[in-house]
């Protein structure tokens, strides 16, 4: 099936998609089980009608598919989300909770990601042994990464917000089979211990400044 999909997204010069539809939270999809909503809400893919599919087809868009979607009130409000189905019913959208405030979707190609800095909204982050693998792993849930946003991953039945700092090449990043290189800023409300503090040498954290910690590649 994806073969002769992507022979039809790269057969010519990619033209505009743009839709407006009513958005949902995961939750009000009448065909959502647990884990679909657990999908949804903490990852960074919308569902979208099956006429979006027929649209973006003939389109010659790129793969995999990528969305910028605006607020209409405030157009320098936005995002960019991939897609997990196209199941929606038509003239509906389902977008994760953090998301659901936008409301405009147009298709949006982006660069693969080179580069991510995460700043994590809780000093809960530290407890975690292995941020690397972590990360790793609540990413495959995320097609994109947009500078600003706060997007939040479950970890042990606990939710953590992360702040995207910075993404290379561009403000927002294709994260899709790519090689990026993540940091991580100091959480939100830590306090830098003092020089006679030792770092547990299997925590796989360096600390290198107040600002900037942790380094590694997915």
């Amino acid at each position: 099936m994806f073969g002769g999909l992507e022979g039809m997204l790269f057969g010519g010069p990619i033209r505009p998609f743009d839709m407006q539809l009513r958005c949902f939270s995961a939750p009000f999809f009448s065909r959502a089980d647990s884990e679909k909503i657990n999908d949804l809400n903490h990852g960074g893919k919308i569902l979208l009608p099956p006429s979006a599919l027929d649209s973006l087809v003939r389109l010659n868009i790129e793969y995999p598919m990528m969305f910028k979607i605006n607020s209409v009130n405030e157009a320098n409000l936005f995002t960019h989300c991939g897609v997990l189905e196209f199941l929606a019913e038509e003239g509906r959208c389902y977008l994760p909770s953090w998301v659901r405030d936008f409301v405009r979707i147009t298709y949006s190609s982006l660069p693969s990601a080179t580069y991510a800095k995460f700043k994590p909204q809780s000093t809960d982050f530290l407890a975690i042994s292995n941020p690397r693998a972590m990360l790793e792993v609540e990413l495959r849930k995320f097609a994109c990464l947009t500078k600003g946003d706060i997007i939040a991953v479950q970890y042990n039945d606990q939710l953590l917000e992360f702040l995207v700092m910075e993404v290379k090449p561009g403000n927002a990043v294709a994260i899709i089979e790519c090689d990026m290189n993540v940091e991580f800023d100091a959480p939100e409300g830590y306090v830098e211990p003092s020089s006679s503090t030792e770092t547990a040498s299997n925590s796989k954290v360096v600390f290198l400044s107040s600002t900037s910690y942790y380094s590694s590649v997915i």
